[in-house]
């Protein structure tokens, strides 16, 4: 099928991380599995098509070809067709399956689509950019004064606070959110963040004294971690899990919320993770 718009896009498994995944981080994005051979795609997709082109933007449609790429097709489990999977954040919202008429359609998208709200969020990252931090936390805030819960105006604030040291406030507000990966990042980067400005030599003088101490090892690894040097930490952490003391448990969330800062990605949270595993079991 030929493009109808701007906003649609024929796409395969090869760029759907690209154009689906990655994309709908910016934007919803409406997956429409089809067949040359199926009717009601042919029925569904001018309308679709049709819409993306009313609603300019606020949402793209990417056409997926299940014969070929079934890869998709089985990955998302597609069983019948037409089938549309609306893809937000880089996970699947919600979906719908058979040749829906437009103001069906509509209100399928209508919770899928940028509020008011969002604009505002928008705004104030756009000031943040601009280096306007006073402006953006003033919008956020106000965001925030509508709806405690919205997830982009809470964790933008949160990383702000975060940032200039407002430890208990950005929980608070963390604590209001669906608590997903990128709360719980948050989450561990407050944590971390709580022990900054510990004089590290102090407490390196305090452990190396007890150095079967727990809590003095977990204080030095928490200060360390406080300035991101995260492997010293972790050795110190992982250390103190392997003497299976009282502090063992804190040891470990200690690492767990190390993990979460640097991401699964990460070699360092790979090996350590591995590691403390290999402890715990």
């Amino acid at each position: 099928m030929d493009d109808a718009t701007r906003h649609v896009s024929d796409v395969t498994t090869a760029d759907f991380q690209e154009a689906v995944l990655q994309r709908s981080r910016e934007v919803p994005v409406l997956v429409d599995f089809w067949a040359e051979w199926c009717q009601p795609c042919k029925t569904l997709s001018p309308v679709l098509e049709a819409l993306a082109d009313e609603y300019a933007g606020a949402f793209e449609l990417a056409k997926v070809d299940v014969d070929q790429n079934r890869e998709l097709s089985a990955q998302f489990g597609v069983q019948s067709i037409p089938t549309v999977v609306a893809v937000k954040d880089g996970r699947e919202i919600t979906r719908f399956t058979g040749a829906l008429p437009a103001d069906a359609i509509r209100q399928f998208l209508e919770p899928l689509l940028p509020t008011e709200l969002d604009g505002m969020v928008d705004q104030a990252r756009t000031a943040l950019v601009e280096g306007d931090n006073a402006g953006a936390e003033h919008i956020l805030r106000q965001v925030l004064d509508t709806d405690a819960g919205h997830q982009d105006a809470g964790t933008s604030l949160a990383a702000m606070l975060i940032d200039r040291g407002d430890i208990d406030e950005a929980l608070i507000v963390l604590g209001k959110l669906v608590p997903d990966q990128d709360v719980e990042r948050l989450q561990a980067a407050a944590r971390l963040r709580r022990h900054g400005g510990s004089d590290i030599a102090e407490l390196e003088a305090a452990a190396a004294a007890d150095p079967e101490s727990d809590e003095a090892q977990i204080a030095l690894a928490d200060a360390l971690a406080a300035s991101a040097q995260y492997e010293p930490a972790l050795d110190i952490l992982l250390s103190t899990v392997s003497r299976r003391g009282d502090g063992r448990d804190d040891a470990r969330k200690a690492m767990i919320d190390i993990f979460d800062v640097l991401g699964s990605d990460h070699p360092l949270t790979q090996e350590y993770r591995r590691r403390l595993a290999t402890e715990l079991f």
